[in-house]
């Protein structure tokens, strides 16, 4: 059943990529994008990694949706069409994704239990955590107990995230035009 939630999740992120790069509407492109990052969330949830799926929710689907919605209410919905044909950040993007994908040749397959990072402390962690946290979820106990300097920071990283986007937009707040039945009716006054 998992497998095919995940495949469900590869197609849907497919297709939502797709669509974000055909979209020429800068708001259908905030909105597809935040649906990316929650559909991201959801398939880091079905890979079991939690904490990197609430990360993505809040700071992909939540922030820098708001954070690209405010920007376009200074900018407008509008893309601008390009005079030129876009080739160099296209070498670049091809450049860059030849290189990433040169640099996992070496990494070992996916859940191979010869993997290294498996026998560094995750052997602790599923043998001793329930016994010495009294939690008998071993990624809670990871990350409440564990790791929870880091998870602190993290959340203390999404919280002044979300306190600096919000500082943005109100700093940004327009004065609204005057009304055109007051504005002759202030000049008489004068």
């Amino acid at each position: 059943m998992i497998t095919v939630v995940g495949i469900v999740l590869f197609t849907l992120l497919g297709a939502t990529a797709l669509a974000l790069v055909r979209v020429r509407n800068l708001f259908a492109v905030v909105m597809l994008a935040g649906v990316y990052s929650l559909l991201s969330a959801g398939l880091f949830t079905v890979m079991d990694a939690v904490d990197v799926a609430f990360t993505e929710a809040a700071v992909g689907a939540g922030i820098s949706t708001v954070l690209f919605l405010g920007a376009l209410a200074l900018v407008g919905h509008r893309e601008a069409q390009p005079s030129h044909r876009p080739i160099l950040p296209l070498a670049v993007v091809a450049v860059t994704g030849a290189t990433l994908v040169y640099g996992t040749m070496d990494l070992p397959g996916f859940g191979d239990p010869a993997n290294p990072v498996h026998h560094h402390v995750a052997d602790h962690y599923l043998e001793e955590s329930s016994r010495e946290i009294g939690i008998p979820n071993v990624v809670t106990s990871v990350l409440a107990s564990y790791r929870g300097y880091d998870t602190m920071g993290e959340t203390t990283v999404v919280f002044a995230a979300a306190v600096g986007v919000m500082l943005l937009l109100a700093g940004r707040r327009r004065k609204p035009a005057p009304e055109p039945d007051e504005a002759p009716a202030a000049a008489a006054d004068r």
